[in-house]
């Protein structure tokens, strides 16, 4: 079967192949940025821990601890999701090369496999703009709790 492709094809079907590459790229890239957010969220949790082995932990430090949960583990369905990803953009390389020699249901597979690849990401991404979200939100409880009381009273958000 390989001898029916000729070099214009070959070169085609080496093209498409490339083009999810690009995708890979960026998750590569997302799952750089997700690793970097956890580094965050272990090296917050090891100073709080340091502070509670001193003293009983608080009321404030209890609520980060629970912040910083609910960040890692946003941050771990971000890693999971964005690894799905990659793993559907993989099998939709492969089923590129795979089906490319009969012809047969190309286009349905690789669009399930690039279709899932797509949500995936599009999860990953939205799961680390929640983290995001609850990090901001965490750095302005604790920019609240050093302001004078007569801020609270009055602002605006």
């Amino acid at each position: 079967m390989l001898e029916q492709y000729g070099l214009n094809e070959a070169a085609h079907l080496i093209q498409v192949a490339l083009t999810p590459v690009f995708l890979l790229s960026g998750i590569a890239a997302l799952l750089n940025v997700f690793a970097g957010r956890l580094a965050r969220v272990a090296d917050q949790l090891a100073v709080l821990n340091a502070a509670i082995q001193k003293d009983a932990a608080s009321a404030e430090q209890n609520e980060q601890l629970r912040l910083l949960r609910r960040r890692s583990l946003i941050l771990d369905v971000a890693v999971v999701l964005a690894t799905g990803g990659t793993a559907a953009t993989c099998l939709a390389i492969m089923a590129l090369f795979l089906f490319a020699l009969s012809n047969k249901a190309i286009a349905s597979v690789l669009l399930l496999f690039f279709g899932l690849a797509v949500l995936c990401t599009l999860g990953s991404v939205l799961a680390f703009g929640a983290e995001m979200v609850l990090s901001n939100r965490a750095m302005r409880r604790r920019i609240a709790f050093h302001l004078p009381l007569s801020w609270h009273r009055h602002r605006s958000d």
